[in-house]
């Protein structure tokens, strides 16, 4: 018995026993293991792709809320910058309007004064003049005594238009005989009596006083009754 224990062992081999848990072909794939990869391999790229989407929504939203912001912020300026024009407008347009008020005063300004350094002038030399009205009229009147009426009339007639000439320029006599003294337009020069009239008042005029418009040539000379 010893002798075929031995042939058995050495005519043939013993078999080999596998693990139970082993799969007999390694090859040979899971068919539960291979679905739950692909699930997992879904999900991962379903995962990827929410994942992109999200980013791409949320670099849109970044983006639009950014253009959004420089919008306002270019708004902004714009109407900063129109608000600084339309005050520089109002500025210059206050400052044009100043100018031209400045001008047109200075130009009344000088019409003024060219217009009252005429008549200035014009006073003045009416007032050189106004003798000669003076000696005319005495001549008029030592006229009257005269027996030569030619002279009398060409007396008058000088008398007459140098009259009209001052009566053209606004000059006219101061004639106030009975009236209340002024003295803005007359000089008292004689004292009358209370029988010439009533107190205060103008009794005889001694020369005439003239004015121009508003403004006294010459003082009337007077005489006036006492108070």
């Amino acid at each position: 018995m010893a002798a075929k224990k031995k042939s058995h062992q050495i005519g043939g081999n013993k078999p080999t026993m596998q693990p139970e848990n082993e799969p007999l072909n390694p090859q040979t794939a899971d068919p539960a293991t291979d679905t739950a990869e692909t699930d997992r391999e879904a999900l991962d790229t379903i995962a990827e792709h929410l994942q992109d989407a999200t980013a791409c929504q949320l670099d849109d939203a970044f983006e639009a809320e950014r253009a959004e912001a420089e919008a306002q912020t270019a708004a902004a300026e714009l109407a900063d910058a129109l608000a600084a024009a339309n005050a520089r407008a109002e500025e210059y347009l206050t400052l044009a309007q100043r100018v031209q008020a400045d001008f047109e005063n200075y130009r009344k300004r000088n019409q003024n004064v060219r217009g009252e350094a005429f008549e200035d002038g014009a006073r003045a030399f009416i007032a050189t003049l106004l003798p000669v009205l003076d000696n005319l009229e005495r001549a008029l009147d030592a006229a009257d005594e005269a027996t030569d009426k030619a002279l009398k009339e060409g007396v008058e007639l000088v008398q007459r238009q140098l009259a009209e000439a001052f009566a053209k320029r606004g000059v006219s006599p101061i004639q106030r005989k009975g009236e209340k003294f002024d003295p803005n337009l007359e000089n008292a020069v004689l004292q009358g009596t209370p029988e010439d009239g009533e107190p205060g008042t103008v009794c005889e005029v001694l020369q005439k006083g003239y004015r121009m418009g508003g403004t006294v040539l010459r003082h009337a000379m007077v005489k006036v009754v006492p108070e």
